[in-house]
């Protein structure tokens, strides 16, 4: 995918150097020639490619993200519906009952 970008890159890197080594040519006529014909067209080219991969990740964050929320509302309605779990597991409570001293 990345071949074709590179080679382009490579091509208006040699057409750059010809023209900030040519007699006429400058530094400057060189570094416009690599940024108008080299890395301008390749970074659209490269935004405009990876545009389908960036709304699929996009998708599937925001997919993860409502699942997610999915679960944590059901969560809650288990945890305030006043039934008991359903769950196999014996229930503990997290904090010591509080006595008082003999």
């Amino acid at each position: 995918m990345y071949l074709i970008p590179i080679a382009w890159l490579y091509v208006t890197l040699m057409m750059a150097v010809a023209e900030a080594t040519n007699s006429n040519g400058t530094l400057l006529g060189g570094l416009v020639t690599f940024v108008l014909y080299g890395l301008l067209p390749i970074g659209l080219l490269m935004y405009f490619i990876g545009t389908p991969a960036r709304k699929r990740a996009r998708l599937a964050a925001q997919a993860r993200e409502d699942q997610a929320q999915a679960q944590a509302a059901h969560a809650a309605q288990a945890a305030s519906s006043g039934q008991p779990d359903a769950s196999s597991k014996a229930t503990a409570d997290p904090v010591a009952p509080v006595r008082k001293e003999p």
